[in-house]
């Protein structure tokens, strides 16, 4: 990462001050909250803590506020604290079966088991600007005139009364993963953990090499710029691999984060996080050795973020592509090209890097093309002495 050039630190320390009041902006209007943010921003908080690898809703909310809304400013800010946390341990690795459903849907399977829970979403909703959010918030609160339950009220009762809370037991029972039902028939790529699987690497700590394996794509990947692995995803739909996807299964909600403890003997419990998790089922026309059968794309991320989490699951297929002995055409099927330059990060240094004083290589190659167009003309001149001649 390039870093600000030395001198001129009174106009360094003035342009902070200017950043400042910009971040702070009118004083008539009342100041932005990290409380407010982390509230009614949680789709923002939850991109800076994914691509940020840190799951404070807290501290990616003071990064936005920080940034002043630039997200990848934020995601910057929030891997640079990071850095500096100590390192305590592993934990045990999540059970999302387990997890405490707040949304799910399958676009596979119109009837799957234990429903389709629409909960919070954009997606039924008109694209139109609800201009009632400009009024003003005593205004949209007050209660109707009649006396009778407000419309949010109404949609709340709804809500509640179509996903009453059951015992966990019959929960996880009424809920089985949509990719369990066909893996219950032998029509999907089999993945079982595997005792004698080597550690995976962990890219907070080690350099990403090349070739990847499959646990350290994944880990690229789910930090990796949401808008890049969007446009990737893209390309494959549009034929620019050999990718037919169908949305297995979408499921948002809390789950259990433990972490053994050697002095106890136990795992214990250090809470809930929330998830959005993504299987993407795609076509597999199987080899001489495997029949024709459904493979998957996996994709995972902190809070609610369905289209991180679907985006990822459409490129860790594509980059499946050899393992799976399909012949590699395309940019998303590239591990090399994908991986090196989904990191918002680095690609923001790179290019923010052009701001920073470049004279001395400049003048050098003003001074190049000075004299390249003097040859040049020269040259020109010389040619029309010698027509006329």
């Amino acid at each position: 990462m390039y870093v600000a050039v030395k001198g001129g630190e009174r106009a360094i320390e003035a342009s902070w001050r200017l950043l400042d009041e910009a971040r702070r902006g009118e004083r008539a209007v009342p100041e932005l909250t990290i409380a407010q943010i982390r509230q009614q921003m949680r789709l923002a908080v939850a991109r800076v803590m994914t691509e940020g690898s840190v799951y404070d809703e807290e501290l990616a909310a003071l990064a936005i506020k920080q940034a002043a809304g630039d997200l990848v400013e934020a995601i910057f800010l929030l891997r640079a604290y990071r850095t500096t946390l100590p390192r305590f341990g592993y934990t045990v690795p999540i059970e999302t079966e387990h997890m405490e459903v707040r949304r799910r849907i399958s676009a596979t399977f119109k009837d799957v088991p234990g429903g389709q829970l629409l909960g919070a979403t954009y997606d039924y909703t008109q694209r139109l600007l609800d201009f009632s959010l400009l009024a003003e918030e005593s205004e949209r609160a007050s209660p109707d005139d009649s006396g009778s339950p407000s419309s949010s009220s109404q949609a709340q009762e709804c809500a509640s009364a179509d996903t009453l809370p059951l015992p966990d037991a019959a929960r996880l029972a009424s809920m089985p993963r949509v990719v369990a039902l066909l893996d219950a028939e032998g029509l999907i790529e089999q993945e079982r953990p595997s005792a004698h699987a080597a550690t995976p690497v962990d890219l907070a700590l080690e350099p990403l090499l090349m070739p990847a394996e499959r646990a350290v794509r994944l880990q690229n990947l789910a930090r990796a710029d949401e808008g890049f692995l969007l446009s990737m995803g893209y390309s494959t739909q549009r034929g620019y691999a050999r990718n037919h996807p169908f949305a297995g299964e979408i499921r948002n909600g809390l789950v259990t984060v433990e972490m053994e403890i050697p002095e106890l003997g136990t795992a214990v419990e250090l809470g809930d996080i929330e998830l959005t998790e993504c299987q993407m089922i795609n076509q597999f026309s199987g080899t001489h050795k495997a029949p024709p059968s459904f493979t998957q794309g996996y994709g995972l991320a902190f809070g609610h973020s369905e289209r991180k989490a679907m985006a990822m699951s459409l490129m860790d297929r594509a980059l499946r592509a050899e393992e799976l002995g399909e012949a590699v055409t395309a940019p998303a099927q590239d591990p090399e090209f994908v991986l090196y330059h989904s990191d918002n990060v680095e690609a923001s240094g790179f290019v923010q890097h052009l701001k920073l004083p470049h004279y001395v290589d400049f003048q050098a190659e003003l001074e190049l093309v000075r004299r390249l167009r003097a040859a040049h003309l020269a040259s020109k001149l010389a040619g029309e002495e010698e027509d006329a001649a």
